[in-house]
């Protein structure tokens, strides 16, 4: 059979995984939708609303490598499969915890939700890009993951709606817990129907291909961690996933802060925000079949820097704030090229890899908080600082540290 006609055979599946990365994204940007709300209701702090996104990434750095050896063994598609139930078993978590009117069952639920979630990264990432044409592999898993932007952008006009609607904000504290028990469980009844759709679905297994690549390599490694662009390339989705969570996670506060807005109001700014990186993945996967992925990552991540920048030193409110909200365009490529810009040529220890790259995901619960500390301590806006040294060392990885094992 010629690689293009397997190519046409993995095209059902490509199309399958879309509904997995829409539904990651969902979930996620969700958590910026309860920052605000629980904030308001338990009188936190910053560092105290951002123990969500602490809780939800800490399950990338405990779950990742053990889920990467359980999609070893057990397959990407069952472990897709295993993703989806998983974190159905978080969201119907959220009506107790709403019950109980404690922010520490709340975390623990996010803790599981987010395991759930983990399972899904560590084996839809790697699935697409074994699936995808050689050398096609970043703008492959930038068309799926536009999806997962899809997933991001949609959430916040939801979540606005269900959680954070006037309704809701004029209704007592109990009413406004336990708001977010319906959405939740709906989010797991659709977890659920995807799991079973997964299943009856004929998938190819895909540690096939993997160990066909490692066979044509012949490079003699005999550990993921013998490959230095890995674990440069895992340090850069730490950067990345923190600066983009640090961001999206404080920009309710900030339109507050700035523009004087409500909860509410300001939701639907996030839109722009994820919808920005949609975009930008859709065009990001037709400009890199023409441009080398690792000079589109630099680029892009050199702009965030000057956003960032413009919106710390500009006094003008709306022009920080749209500063930021454009940031989400250039973020767009990052995690889907960083990952496959790690993973090229890793062959069988592909899982292993993805199981590495998904445990630096825990930088979106890191630097949240280093950044809500500064935010406490130095203001809202230069707490940004934060974000931007993420993006210098992302700009590093583009211009060297991807061909570290290049002899």
């Amino acid at each position: 059979m010629s690689t293009q006609n397997q190519q046409q055979n993995h095209t059902p599946a490509l199309v399958v995984l879309t509904s997995l990365f829409f539904m990651m994204g969902f979930i996620t940007c969700m958590n910026d939708i309860l920052i605000p709300h629980l904030k308001d209701i338990f009188k936190l702090t910053y560092v105290q609303a951002m123990l969500i996104q602490f809780c939800f990434f800490t399950a990338y750095a405990i779950m990742s490598i053990p889920m990467g050896h359980l999609v070893d063994k057990l397959g990407y598609k069952n472990g897709v499969i295993g993703g989806f139930l998983l974190t159905a078993v978080g969201c119907t978590l959220f009506y107790p915890a709403a019950g109980s009117h404690s922010y520490a069952i709340f975390l623990g639920a996010l803790f599981i939700l987010a395991s759930g979630v983990t399972l899904l990264q560590v084996a839809g990432n790697p699935y697409v890009t074994l699936l995808a044409k050689p050398g096609k592999e970043s703008a492959t898993l930038t068309l799926v993951q536009a999806f997962n932007s899809l997933g991001t952008t949609i959430a916040p006009q939801i979540g606005a709606f269900l959680i954070l609607g006037d309704a809701v904000q004029k209704a007592s504290e109990a009413d406004k817990i336990s708001s977010v028990q319906m959405p939740y469980l709906g989010l797991a009844g659709l977890l659920i129907i995807l799991a079973m759709a997964v299943k009856m679905i004929k998938l190819p297994d895909a540690r096939a291909i993997a160990q066909a690549e490692t066979e044509a390599n012949h490079d003699g490694k005999t550990s993921v961690w013998q490959y230095k662009h890995l674990v440069f390339g895992a340090a850069g989705i730490f950067c990345y996933v923190g600066a983009e969570v640090s961001i999206g996670s404080l920009l309710v506060n900030v339109m507050g802060h700035l523009k004087g807005l409500s909860h509410s109001d300001a939701a639907h700014y996030l839109s722009f925000y994820w919808g920005g990186a949609m975009v930008g993945r859709f065009l990001g996967s037709a400009v890199m079949t023409k441009l080398a992925p690792n000079k589109y990552l630099a680029f892009n991540a050199t702009m965030a820097v000057a956003l960032l920048l413009t919106a710390i030193l500009v006094s003008n409110g709306d022009v920080a704030m749209w500063a930021l909200l454009a940031i989400g365009f250039f973020n767009s490529i990052m995690f889907p090229t960083i990952f496959s810009l790690a993973t090229k040529g890793l062959g069988k220890f592909t899982s292993a890899a993805s199981g590495v790259i998904c445990t630096a995901i825990v930088g979106g619960a890191v630097v949240p908080v280093i950044q809500g500390w500064a935010a406490d301590n130095y203001g809202l806006m230069i707490s940004f600082v934060v974000s931007a040294i993420c993006y210098v060392y992302i700009i590093f990885f583009a211009v060297q540290g991807y061909k570290a094992d290049e002899s």
